[in-house]
């Protein structure tokens, strides 16, 4: 069993990891910083849920840690890393969301560049060979080719948030190269399911139609993405881990999707049925920043990893929604 550093493990994805990590027998330390990108509360409820789970299933609580800081704080990580002796990092701590980047760069740049710079560093300096960053599609920028694979040329973003997980994929490299760290780089494709964060659409879209009130309509519907489920997500993430704590000199790049896209009015659809109400439409034009199509190969996640995507997108729409449904009556 492993130690492991869970960055950002108060988050959507982490919040999940956590729990997968936990009920596989491991001893998780989640980093997070609670900070005011949306509600701190939000995250906080996302712990007390992990820790309703660890009771449910009898998992010790010496087996859960949870630390608040800032991961640009290096005083703070070096104290962190020696107090425990970690087997594994995965680093999710990031400033999220493409629109948002553009309006502030250079705290995004802050946070996703000098954060990961400063775990890489720490992990050299504590011995931690194993580490996981989670990067995105946005990478692909505009790719006019489909499905994106990995070994697609990614050196034209069209955002800053783009722009930091594709430094932060050369960093991973850099110190692996370096120092022999064992690093695999997880391209995430929109992930969605039970906590998502409020800010993303389908959260957002859910909401709105819920209450009946107008849904921001960018384009006409045909920019598509490729939704990818939690639960497959944290299947992916689980058996990235296992890879990079297996061997030595490792790294890659896997995309981790479903490998099917989704329109946008397709999404709207979706929603309308589960919920059971027509969307109003606020139609709108495109964003700066806004890719028209992602799309995973995933084909070498599921050789090299075993990663086994399952999830129809409908299915977790409405998995999503009796989500949404059962916090609204609490």
């Amino acid at each position: 069993m492993k130690t492991v550093l869970v960055t950002g493990g108060a988050g959507f994805i982490g919040s999940h990891l956590c729990e997968a990590l936990l009920l596989a027998g491991h001893t998780v330390v989640n980093l997070d910083s609670y900070n005011d990108y949306y509600d701190p509360a939000i995250k906080r409820a996302n712990v007390d849920e992990t820790r309703a789970m660890m009771k449910r299933s009898q998992t010790p609580d010496v087996r859960y840690t949870v630390a608040e800081g800032d991961i640009r704080n290096r005083e703070m990580l070096g104290e962190l890393f020696a107090r425990h002796s970690f087997d594994a990092v995965v680093h999710l701590a990031a400033y999220a969301g493409v629109r948002p980047s553009i309006e502030q760069p250079v705290l995004y740049a802050d946070v996703n560049i000098n954060g990961t710079v400063n775990l890489l560093v720490t992990c050299r300096q504590y011995g931690v060979q194993s580490f996981l960053f989670a990067s995105s599609s946005s990478v692909y920028g505009n790719n006019e080719k489909v499905p994106f694979s990995e070994s697609d040329i990614v050196d034209y973003p069209i955002s800053p948030y783009a722009a930091t997980k594709k430094a932060g994929e050369l960093l991973c490299h850099t110190y692996h190269s370096l120092y022999g760290i064992n690093v695999a780089c997880l391209r995430f494709f929109t992930v969605f399911g039970p906590r998502q964060r409020p800010d993303l659409a389908i959260h957002k879209f859910t909401k709105l139609i819920l209450e009946g009130r107008p849904v921001p309509f960018y384009g006409d519907g045909s920019t598509e993405r490729d939704y990818t489920y939690i639960e497959d997500i944290i299947d992916g993430v689980t058996k990235a881990l296992d890879w990079a704590c297996e061997g030595q000199k490792k790294y890659d790049i896997f995309n981790l999707g479903e490998s099917n896209t989704i329109r946008l009015d397709r999404m709207i659809r979706a929603i309308e049925e589960a919920v059971g109400k027509q969307a109003i439409l606020n139609r709108l034009p495109m964003q700066p920043g806004d890719v028209k199509r992602t799309n995973a190969d995933v084909s070498k996640a599921k050789r090299e990893l075993g990663y086994a995507p399952r999830w129809h997108f409908e299915d977790g729409i409405r998995e999503f929604v009796a989500w949404v449904r059962s916090k609204d009556e609490k």
